[in-house]
């Protein structure tokens, strides 16, 4: 059942205490770009995808890949959410013998359709399954989210070619554009932008949103659907960081946990302890 979008907030804030708690007590990972790109996976999961926790691999399930797989949190706590499994699980990020390490695995994460971390290889992936779906001719769709410091390896225009070469108008993939990437901002290290204007070329039909903008964020998954014989990429305006007031914009907090009072700190800027 698709939810509103006040019941999606709620649920976004849920999802960054996830992050927040999970990273503390892992003492390492990548906050900045997972709560960056809560608003865009909380709309996949409880909104837009055809998906059941009972059925994980269900055939005619729809897919996502977590391009950007250092992301991982983001991906975590919304599995946990959706019921995928239990949330407690989320304690254990990162620890010797858990199955929620540093980047996905599709082996040992249930709810996880491809094993993600190699920057580019993420989004390859989905256009396979895309041009899967075409072939046998299956009505799913594949949805992927690479981050725009990702957009600087030559796999993922490789990729994007071929998504326009073979028409695949059941793939959709977001940009989380937060302008930031580990050694400082994208246009210092490797500019790709402007990213719409990349894709169009490359024969993608463009939307370009808020990507903290629920009622945006659907209205372009929408549009989406309803484009015929190209893939569409959403370019998501994100904030690093989002939610946490002092790690807002700030590239120190790619791939840094928070210690304790940060922590604290960063669940009352979100809405408190649940």
């Amino acid at each position: 059942m698709r939810k509103n979008i006040e019941e999606l907030k709620k649920i976004a804030s849920v999802i960054r205490k996830d992050i927040i708690k999970m990273l503390t007590k892992a003492g390492s990972g990548h906050p900045g770009g997972s709560l960056s790109a809560v608003e865009i996976l909380t709309t996949l999961y409880f909104y837009e995808m055809n998906v059941d926790p009972e059925k994980p691999r269900d055939l005619n399930r729809d897919r996502f890949v977590l391009s950007k797989g250092h992301a991982a949190p983001v991906l975590y706590s919304t599995l946990a959410r959706k019921g995928y499994f239990n949330v407690d699980e989320l304690k254990s990020l990162r620890k010797l013998g858990s199955i929620l390490q540093g980047h996905p695995n599709m082996n040992e994460v249930p709810g996880v359709d491809m094993s993600t971390g190699s920057l580019g290889q993420g989004v390859s992936a989905a256009v396979g399954m895309a041009l899967g779906g075409k072939i046998d001719k299956k009505n799913y769709r594949v949805y992927t989210l690479l981050g725009d410091g990702e957009l600087e390896e030559g796999e993922v225009w490789e990729a994007s070619m071929a998504a326009a070469h073979y028409k695949l108008d059941n793939l959709t993939a977001f940009v989380d554009a937060n302008g930031l990437q580990i050694d400082g901002t994208c246009e210092e290290v490797m500019s790709a932008y402007p990213i719409g204007d990349k894709f169009k070329a490359f024969r993608w039909h463009v939307i370009e949103i808020d990507g903290h903008d629920f009622k945006q964020i659907t209205d372009a998954i929408e549009e989406a659907k309803s484009v015929k014989d190209k893939p569409t990429v959403i370019v998501c305006k994100t904030v690093k960081g989002k939610g946490v007031s002092f790690m807002e914009n700030q590239v120190g907090w790619h791939g840094s946990a928070p210690n304790i009072e940060q922590c604290e700190q960063a669940l009352k800027d979100i809405g408190g302890e649940e």
